[in-house]
């Protein structure tokens, strides 16, 4: 059927009322104004007014006439027989009676306010104008195009159709999308690039695998012949020529929806396509393929240096401390003659005689302290060399593959890789121009001792290392890559940032005036500091001692006393027992199933193809492969034979085409949604707050997509989870960095790139996400940074006033903020602020180039010193607000409380993450966050019920006992066997399941201190 893919939600709203309209809608779509008024007057009998104004507000709110015209929320009819001055509502069923009178009025209605009808050209016609637009520059999926055309009738005051000929208009406008974009890219290419692309389904000369297969497969370890082969693998996708096809005309998200079905279906199946779809697919994955496999190559490239170095250094450390006691020795022997020497009653000539009696020895000893001793800027470089026939593997193909650029800061480096090229191919090279602006103080020791030529082998291991420094800061790049271009060409420039820039510092309450920001900044910072040294003599967790400083000057230092634990009301207790206790045990499928019944989100599960559903019981299977990647355990034990949704197959087919980051991230944001609409959790907070914490996984396999950290990992390598918790339990984004990366550099995608319709104002984290920087974006942005800092005595405080005297803090305010530095570079700082916001960069790489690896840009130094007032302002609050404090501890204990659901969800194989490529690691974790999302929504729902229940049965049940439940507990979810995925029918259409029958009387009767101990050990293993 043409509606089957809209929810169960749109086909229900769609031209009926659902519910009571809020009292925004009924002023905006209900409000007679003085011509409603007039038309209505002409109307006799109360009955026919109040039903015309009811008619005139429901074409405004719905688009559409009812066939029913009384059939509508009773609250609508009030609000429109009060502004009509008509006393009984009721009179309303009269007018029901006589059908042409309200097909009369419909008629009139439709010709006074200019409504048009669907089959008009102003009507369908423009429709569908505006829905092939919109589906050829995006992706939107059917039931997104089908809310936006709905919205689009409403503006337009065109009368909503019959819902299923909207459908099968979307349908068909996307089936004519699709054919004309398959024919551009189909026509594209060459005779010669036709037959190139149709080899690739061809096998790869005796290998069982095709050409696709082959070059599909990205590298999964560091070293040089990985990286040659990866180098000969972007060659041969370069060879292929699409990189030069003319694309401008087609939209990219297109091509990149074509080039990720290619990669993630089976070679068969593309050539079973139709031609000029299969001819499409292919080119959109060669061109998608053309940056991946540079980037893939890049990125074996950054971390075989990394590797090679820190090799390098631990064999340097390792033969140091082997050498020590030589150099012990030696020094010691050394020393105790100089202090011979040096001894005031020896003559000139005794110490002459001495020094020739002990010539040889001592220049034994000063040779051996020169050959083992290091200077303090030495980095181990001796024992790179040893890894020169390493980067001469892979050097030329380097050089001759990849074509590099850079800004100011990078150009030596370029110079220098560009010296490098041209000495390619000779025996005996002359290094003598060689540019040595790229070589540090550390290296030239090495590269040109005194009086000798330059070292070819320490030249290139120090361009080499120089230029992995380059990439990280993005100083030096690769024009067409996603991971190693330069993020700052994608800021906002020319027109496009002129016409933003208004709108912009209207929206993030920024001056467009640098001085008037600066006078603002400085009053907030005063006003603030002057608060709080008035309290904080009365501030019994906050004083101020005397600390010596490294160079020994006393100076003061801050000192927070901790927070104390809040001792839990045995009401809370008693609570939290009585709700464990009602809870229904349930398996994890079944939970799933409940879920899905009741929010839908398995329809957000689209065909990577992007086609509509082939198989019946889609939900099942969802489920299903859900459980396997986020329990950890594989297809095998969801496999039953004889159920379609279960067979091997079946679940398989589902696993490759449906379940990618972008579904899950849709699904999710279906589940918080949900979530945030039930009343228990708007008591818990109301989606303003989030957390942001990483949880740690160990990867076993052979990936460029693991990192180490001995701390986590031990001798292995892993990744990190960085998952958004909002204040109401659920995760609303989660982001797959590789190993440990520090997590400053992506608190902040989480709030800027997520689909949920929560939209916090502050995210709260540990010390570890502490940096100025950071602070400085997220005021430049509007949100509030606030990290939990482990030790405030290091946290230095700023001023912007010189002369002022903040009283028991001025010595604390010794640090003053350069706010030339914010003047000079506001107009860039805005500008990366609205890049930011309307996502033409990456933050993650846009804080990696401003960093500069430690030595920030002028940009990034402006945002730094911009980040020390905000951060300021959060300290001078965070010291004087113990509850301020809590708060952000509160929330940091959600997310960890959520990270040991996650654990006990994550069980099979050890918890160990087994895929290899970003991409899978990404769905696995995803679908842990979705699957872990579902036991939460579920919790929520039943303590929900739970908490009505003993409400109507007459129980005491405190708000602020209420306000300290958490959805985390699993004790009554069997997380292990059993996987049926069966679903009761009552359920399945909306019925909950039964609360677990208690002795409530028995339970009342207990005294409270006979019952407190065991209901302790059961709140233990249960909250």
């Amino acid at each position: 059927m043409p509606v089957e893919y809209l929810t169960e939600v749109q086909e229900q709203r769609y031209g009926r009322y659902v519910g009571e309209p809020s009292p925004e809608q009924l002023a905006r779509y209900f409000h007679l104004d003085d011509e409603d008024r007039k038309l209505i007057r002409e109307r006799r009998g109360d009955h026919n007014r109040l039903g015309f104004g009811v008619q005139i507000g429901t074409v405004r709110f719905l688009g559409t006439f009812l066939s029913d015209p009384i059939n509508i929320p009773i609250g609508v009819i009030r609000y429109v027989a009060e502004q009509l001055t008509i006393a009984d509502p009721g009179c309303i069923t009269h007018y029901a009676e006589r059908v042409q009178t309200h097909q009369d009025h419909a008629q009139e209605i439709r010709k006074r306010y200019d409504y048009t009808e669907w089959s008009s050209p102003l009507g369908g016609f423009a429709l569908t104008r505006f829905l092939y637009a919109r589906a050829w520059i995006g992706t939107e999926r059917p039931s997104v195009l089908f809310d936006l055309a709905t919205a689009w009738l409403l503006d337009k005051k065109v009368l909503l159709p019959g819902v299923t000929t909207l459908t099968r208009l979307i349908s068909a406008v996307r089936e004519r999308v699709a054919e004309r974009l398959w024919q551009r890219l189909s026509q594209s290419i060459t005779p010669e690039q036709q037959t190139d692309l149709d080899g690739l389904l061809a096998r790869a000369g005796t290998s069982r695998i095709t050409n696709l297969e082959r070059l599909r497969r990205a590298p999964t370890r560091a070293s040089a012949p990985v990286l040659v082969a990866a180098l000969a693998r972007l060659s041969e996708v370069r060879h292929l020529g699409t990189n030069t096809l003319d694309l401008a005309n087609v939209p990219a998200s297109r091509i990149k929806a074509l080039a990720h079905y290619a990669v993630t279906t089976k070679a068969q199946n593309i050539a079973n396509l139709t031609p000029d779809r299969r001819t499409a697919t292919l080119v959109s994955l060669v061109h998608t393929l053309t940056m991946t496999a540079q980037d893939d190559a890049l990125d074996v490239l950054d971390m075989l240096m990394r590797d090679l170095l820190a090799r390098s250094v631990r064999t340097g450390r390792k033969e140091r401390l082997r050498t020590l006691r030589d150099l012990d020795q030696a020094a010691l022997y050394l020393a105790e003659q100089t202090e011979k020497v040096i001894t005031p009653d020896w003559s000139d000539e005794q110490v002459r005689t001495f020094l020739n009696e002990k010539q040889v020895k001592i220049a034994e000893a000063v040779a051996t302290i020169y050959d083992i001793a290091r200077p303090p800027d030495d980095n181990y470089h001796q024992e790179v060399v040893e890894r020169y026939p390493t980067v001469r593997r892979f050097l030329p193909s380097l050089l001759r593959t990849i074509s590099w650029s850079s800004n100011e800061a990078g150009k030596p480096v370029l110079d220098a890789m560009n010296f490098l090229r041209d000495l390619e191919g000779r025996k005996h090279p002359d290094l003598s121009a060689a540019p040595m602006e790229v070589v540090p103080v550390s290296w030239k020791r090495y590269v040109a001792p005194v009086g000798q030529s330059v070292d070819r082998r320490y030249y290139t291991l120090c361009v080499m290392a120089r230029l992995q420094e380059a990439m990280r800061r993005h100083d030096v790049f690769v024009i067409q890559s996603t991971r190693w271009g330069d993020p700052r060409a994608k800021l906002l420039t020319g027109a496009a940032w002129e016409s933003a820039r208004p709108t912009l510092c209207q929206s993030l309450g920024r001056k467009a005036e640098p001085k008037l920001e600066r006078e603002e900044l400085s009053r907030r910072l005063d006003e603030a500091y002057r608060r709080v040294a008035g309290c904080f003599p009365t501030n019994p967790a906050a004083r101020i001692e005397k600390v010596k400083n490294k160079a020994g000057q006393e100076q003061d230092t801050l000192v927070l006393t901790g927070l104390e634990k809040v001792e839990e009301p045995d009401s809370l207790h008693l609570l939290r027992h009585r709700i464990a206790r009602r809870l229904p045990t349930v398996d994890l499928p079944e939970l799933l199933l409940e879920i899905q019944a009741r929010t839908g989100f398995a329809s957000e599960f689209s065909h990577i193809s992007e086609g509509g559903s082939r198989v019946d019981d889609l939900p099942t299977s969802i489920c299903a492969v859900l459980i396997a990647q986020a329990c950890n355990i594989g297809l095998t034990p969801l496999v039953r034979k004889g159920i379609p949704a279960l067979e091997r197959d079946r679940l398989s087919y589902v696993q490759q085409n449906y379940i990618r980051p972008e579904t899950l991230s849709r699904a999710n944001a279906r589940l918080v949604d949900y979530q945030a609409q039930i009343p228990l959790a708007q008591a818990w907070g109301g989606g303003e707050v989030a957390s942001a914490d990483g949880l740690r996984f160990l990867v076993p396999l052979r990936t460029l997509n693991a990192g180490p950290n001995p701390k986590y990992f031990g001798t292995g390598r892993g990744i990190t989870l960085i998952n958004y918790t909002s204040d109401q339990f659920s995760g609303f984004k989660n982001i797959v960095v590789t190993g440990t990366l520090r997590d400053s550099l992506a608190v902040l995608e989480g709030l800027l790139n997520q689909e949920t319709g929560l939209r916090p104002k502050e995210l709260m984290t540990d010390t570890a996400s502490y940096a100025d920087i950071i602070f400085g974006l997220f005021h430049l942005l509007g949100y509030q940074f606030s990290p939990r800092l482990a030790d405030i005595g290091s946290t230095r405080f700023w001023r912007i006033d010189k002369a002022a005297h903040y009283g028991v803090l001025n010595d604390l305010a010794r640090h003053t903020i350069d706010t030339d530095l914010i003047e000079d570079n506001w107009e860039d700082l805005l500008r990366v602020a609205g890049s930011l916001k309307m996502g033409t960069v990456n933050v993650t790489d846009l804080l990696r180039a401003l960093q500069g690896g430690g030595r920030p840009s002028t940009l990034g130094r402006a945002i730094g010193e911009l980040g020390r007032i905000a951060k300021t302002l959060f300290l001078l609050s965070y010291i004087s607000d113990e509850a301020y404090r809590r708060r952000i501890l509160i929330q940091l204990n959600k997310g960890e409380s959520r990270h040991s659901l996650a654990r006990a969800t994550f069980f099979g194989q050890k918890g160990e993450v087994r895929q290899r490529y970003r991409e899978g690691q990404e769905e696995q974790l995803g679908a842990l966050g979705l699957v872990v999302n579902a036991i939460v929504l579920w919790n929520t729902l039943y303590m929900n019920r739970a908490v009505e229940d003993m409400r109507e049965r007459g129980m005491a049940v405190l708000s602020e006992d209420v306000e300290r439940l958490s959805p985390l507990g699993y004790d009554h979810v069997n997380l292990l066997g059993r996987y049926t995925f069966s679903l009761s029918e009552e359920v399945r259409q909306g019925a909950f399941h039964p609360l677990r029958e208690l002795e409530e009387t028995v339970q009342e009767e207990r005294q409270p201190e006979q019952k407190e101990s065991e209901e302790t050990s059961q709140d233990e293993a249960t909250a």
